[in-house]
């Protein structure tokens, strides 16, 4: 599958929370939200994005909600590793249902449920024009799945990390919940740590910023809205040197 010439980024990781695949739900999957979700990403990689994601687990289970109850950071971090494989599997079912083959890739060994993760594997299957997930973030404690999103992304040899949230772009504060908040369209790495924006966790901007990878954030609720990130029309906040 060639790359339509209009696509500004031809390879891309997609970061996806757990939040994004609950929808308006409390807790768990939405599956109309996944299935919707699932119609984006395969548009895109029908257009010849050679396509991963990351996704987080937080619809189920999140590890410093579970240390600050008192669990130990390790176990809960661990925890919330095995949410994310559970999301991924979800994610990919959903993919397949749209004729989009994808396959599951887990930082933490498992193989009677998915594939463990190795560089050349990731690297095979986005070759042969598959949607790579990846899930169990790092595979270690103390690291967010934003961290393993840009890690991932730089293994992968990708254009960019694209950030998937519930607004148009970076803000000063959430605009949700001050009206004043001001959007940003491009920001620097340094910005974003000097004025502790809260984007994705300290680490990861400092890696993307380390091996120049650029990260946009983008409103995953309007549906179409991953293709139109590719041709450049998708109302956005990058970040780059």
């Amino acid at each position: 599958m060639t790359a339509h010439a209009s696509i500004k980024y031809p390879r891309l990781l997609v970061k996806l929370s757990g939040e994004a695949l609950m929808g308006r739900n409390g807790f768990g999957l939405d599956t109309a939200v996944v299935d919707r979700l699932a119609a984006d990403l395969a548009e895109a990689r029908n257009a010849g994005c050679a396509l991963s994601v990351v996704v987080g687990g937080g619809n189920i289970f999140r590890g410093l909600q579970g240390a600050a109850r008192g669990m130990d950071r390790a176990t809960a971090d661990y925890m919330g590793m095995l949410a994310t494989v559970m999301n991924a599997l979800a994610l990919q079912s959903a993919l397949e249902a749209q004729k989009a083959p994808a396959r599951v890739l887990s930082a933490i060994p498992m193989p009677t449920v998915c594939e463990p993760y190795v560089r050349h594997r990731a690297l095979y299957h986005l070759e042969r024009e598959r949607i790579v997930i990846f899930a169990a973030g790092t595979g270690n404690p103390f690291f967010t799945t934003d961290t393993a999103a840009t890690l991932r992304a730089i293994e992968m040899g990708c254009n960019a990390v694209a950030k998937a949230t519930q607004v148009d772009g970076v803000y000063s504060a959430d605009p949700k919940k001050d009206p004043n908040a001001k959007r940003f369209d491009r920001l620097s790495y340094t910005e974003v740590l000097g004025q502790d924006l809260k984007v994705m966790d300290g680490a990861a901007i400092a890696l993307a910023r380390d091996n120049n990878l650029p990260v946009i954030v983008f409103s995953i609720d309007e549906p179409g809205n991953v293709i139109k990130l590719l041709n450049g029309s998708a109302r956005a906040t990058i970040i780059h040197g």
